[in-house]
């Protein structure tokens, strides 16, 4: 994995309640080495539970965790025919041919070849299929007849502060393969903002938990008291001075995008057509010849508008201060991805900007590149 994606520092800029916003530089939860067809799709589904029906018996929720733990694999990542890290997954789906897995996009960066662990122990080759990384979630399959366990796939529709659920996945190294850790939703809706590189921030709306999340457990299911998968494990905070910050990504966002992805696929999304930075960085600007008045504080300005892009047809103009997407408030560059990556090409929205110290809209087509 690139050094980029193995080291990260902490930093805060707000964490405000509910759906409010934390900037972050993550500790990523993936474990690295130093060491060199007509097929039919089954989904499983929870037909005898019921919502809100806790599966408990005098060992804890042990019924739950042996519904899910067959499905859950460990995941390598080999680069060059060494060993470059590891994390967690888990079988969502299988056809006449294949099981498919989810992990995290982050687990599976430039590998060369990918192998999983499976529960009984036996470790196998897989197909790497698709990723992404803003979504962070990536694909990989297996032969159908390796599969020992189809994860049941559930929702966080119903989903509560203080529900209990759990997690699986492999912590640290092989020792200490599908190890079980549970805890609680401590937030929903949590939106925090991930940096793996300098300019390239976005926001992730994730589930904050408080289970126990450590180096090797990304990709691994967030399960609830039923045994259903509702998240993907993903983030964690990484600071002598935090404890029990984790965050997965939500199954509704994961399995949204899965048939692109099991198709080798780039997620088509939305451009503007436009470099920007943000309006807080003045000396960047200064070098830019923009000067802002000193009331602008937040949004994203306008370096440079590529022609033929949706906001060049826009009249959007070096300088401009982008502050609104329809009913949304830009705050800054990485927020501007976030909302922008809610709609879809061909949709039209309204953007709201500043020019010459005068609040002004504009319509845009959104398209993923300049025509």
């Amino acid at each position: 994995m690139k050094n980029k994606i193995l080291i990260f520092i902490i930093v805060f800029v707000a964490f405000i309640s509910g759906g409010g916003m934390m900037y972050l530089f993550v500790g990523d939860p993936f474990t690295t080495t130093n060491n060199s067809s007509n097929a039919s799709t089954n989904y499983n589904s929870c037909s005898n539970c019921m919502s809100g029906t806790m599966v408990v018996n005098n060992g804890g929720i042990t019924q739950s965790v042996n519904k899910v733990y067959d499905a859950v694999v460990m995941v390598k990542n080999y680069q060059k025919n060494t060993l470059a890290g590891s994390g967690s997954g888990f079988v969502y789906k299988k056809d006449d041919k294949y099981g498919y897995i989810m992990t995290n996009q982050h687990v599976v960066e430039d590998a060369t070849a990918v192998k999983v662990t499976l529960a009984s122990g036996e470790t196998i080759d897989a197909d790497l299929l698709g990723g992404d990384e803003y979504l962070d979630i990536a694909i990989v399959r297996i032969p159908v007849s390796k599969v020992i366990s189809v994860a049941t796939i559930g929702t966080t529709e119903n989903l509560s502060l203080g529900d209990t659920v759990f997690t699986i996945g492999t912590p640290v190294g092989e020792n200490y393969f599908n190890s079980v850790t549970g805890g609680y939703i401590s937030g929903l809706d949590r939106k925090v903002t991930v940096s793996v590189q300098a300019n390239s921030d976005w926001v992730q709306e994730v589930i904050q938990i408080d289970a126990a999340i450590n180096p090797g457990n990304s990709g691994g299911p967030l399960v609830n008291f039923n045994g259903e998968v509702i998240g993907v494990t993903s983030l964690k905070l990484v600071d002598s001075t935090i404890e029990g910050m984790g965050f997965a990504i939500k199954i509704e966002d994961a399995m949204k995008h899965v048939e692109d992805l099991e198709n080798g696929k780039k997620i088509e999304r939305p451009l503007l057509g436009i470099t920007h930075i943000n309006a807080t960085e003045t000396y960047t600007l200064r070098q830019y010849g923009i000067s802002l008045d000193s009331d602008i504080t937040s949004g994203i300005v306008v370096l440079s508008v590529e022609e033929g892009s949706a906001a060049d047809k826009a009249g959007l103009k070096k300088g401009d201060v982008v502050i609104g997407l329809n009913n949304d408030e830009v705050t800054n560059t990485a927020y501007l991805k976030y909302l922008l990556y809610k709609y879809s090409v061909g949709d039209e929205i309204k953007i709201t900007y500043i020019r010459d110290n005068e609040t002004k809209t504009a319509t845009v087509t959104l398209t993923d590149v300049a025509d």
